[in-house]
Formats: structure tokens, sequence, C-alpha cells
């Protein structure tokens, strides 16, 4: 497969680590059909499955764009440290994904509080070392790019850094959903709540940018109008359901 083997040559430790999460993923999935152990509610596999699969897409996203820069040695490290702070968050889901326990949030004992602060640490590297490391994006120009894609690539990377951060909003909460305990009815296999407000909506959207924009910027918008315009569109989008799950409303309502 063309993408697989470019993605491949264009980062390998990358593609490599996200080969080993996608498998990872994929056996979360199997184990949810087996065990039926619950989490708030919800089978305890979905998680780490949801976690797996998004590393994937995200190390394999950041992969791809990154080859654009020519910067190898600051590629390197980023890439070597997104396997770092990946792993730390990853690996934790699922062991306690595992025991039938809460990962994120979990403060009962002074372990799980250093694994939690642990986490969190992590997950706000990742966003400020992808903050950085994507600066020469908005710095230089790239002749060779289309324009609506290159366009694509920084909208995404804004949106993507904005919303992940966001994510410092369930930590200052000490939960993710609004008006009411972690673990009401949600919907499925994402368990976003549908009766109360889920800041985990938002996040979703907002971090998934870094993939719809590009891609809509290469093989649909062409135009940079049109993908400049659907990019404030898309950030807009984030922001009001954003606000909405912080009033207590859930994005979907079934």
């Amino acid at each position: 497969m063309y993408f697989l083997e470019e993605l491949k040559y264009r980062n390998e430790v990358l593609y490599y680590f996200g080969l080993v999460c996608l498998v990872f993923a994929v056996a979360c999935l199997v184990l949810s059909w087996l065990i039926p152990t619950q989490v708030l509610g919800t089978n305890a596999w979905y998680k780490p499955f949801k976690f797996f699969l998004s590393t994937t897409i995200f190390v394999w996203s950041m992969a791809w764009y990154l080859h654009y820069l020519n910067s190898p040695m600051a590629v390197l490290a980023y890439s070597l440290g997104m396997v770092v702070l990946f792993t730390i968050e990853d690996v934790y889901v699922l062991v306690q994904a595992a025991r039938g326990l809460t990962s994120h949030f979990n403060t009962t004992s002074s372990f799980y509080s250093r694994m939690w602060t642990l986490m969190a640490g992590a997950a706000v590297g990742i966003s400020l070392w992808t903050l950085v490391v994507s600066l020469p994006f908005f710095m230089r120009c790239f002749p060779d790019l289309p324009l609506a894609y290159l366009w694509g690539i920084r909208f995404g990377l804004i949106i993507f850094v904005i919303f992940s951060l966001q994510g410092m909003v369930m930590g200052a909460r000490m939960a993710h959903t609004v008006g009411a305990a972690d673990g009401t009815p949600g919907v499925p296999v994402l368990n976003w709540s549908k009766v109360n407000g889920d800041l985990r909506a938002a996040h979703f959207w907002g971090m998934h940018a870094l993939q719809a924009l590009p891609l809509l910027g290469f093989y649909l918008l062409r135009n940079t109008y049109w993908l400049v315009s659907v990019s404030i569109l898309y950030m807009a989008f984030c922001i009001l359901i954003f606000f909405q799950a912080l009033a207590g409303k859930p994005f979907i309502k079934l």
C-alpha cells in the first residue's frame, strides 16, 4: 500500500510506533467482545481501544506532515519523545482497564494520584512539543505544497493544539461530564453523555481537525479561500460544542 510505504520512508520511528498502537487497538476491541468488565457504565476495553487508535492516527499524521520540514534531527527528537509520552498514557490506561479501574481523575491512592499527574503532564507535553516542532509551518513558505493543503495543515495544527490543551479543563474539574458525575448513559463506544454536557466531544472534534482539514485542502477544497472559511467554521463549531458542554447540554441527545 502506497500510503504505508511512503509513511515508513518519511518517519520510520512513528510508522512502527503507530503500527504497534494499531495492533493494541484491535486487541482491545476484540477483548471488549470477550470480556464484559464495566468501568463507569461502559465496557472497560473501549477506553484503551480509543486511546491506542487515536495515537496511531495522530503519530501517522505528524509523521506525514513533518517530513515537509526537512529538519531530521528535530523531527527525530520529537518522534522519540512522542513514543515515550504516549506510552506513559496508553499503557496506564490499558493496565487500569484490565484491572477494571479508572485511569483519568483517579486519585484514590497516592500511587494513582502520581500516575494521574504523570499522565496529565504527558498530555500537556504532547501538545506543547507538537506546537514547537510545527512552528516552521507558520514561518516558512512551502512552494511545492498546494496552498490549500498547506493552510489545512496550519489550521489543523492550531485547532489540534487548542483543543488538546482543552483537556486541562477536564483535569481542573476532575471530570469530563458537566451536570452529573461521570458514568451517565452515553453514545456507543465514544460514551459521550446523552443527558449531560460532555467536554470530550469538543476535545475529539478539535484534535481531529489535524486530519480533517488537510484532507479537505488536498482532495476537495483546493481553493484557499474556501479552505480557510471552512477551517474557521470548524473552529467555531468546536468552540460552540465546548460551551454547550459547559452549559450541561449533551452533544447528542438520544
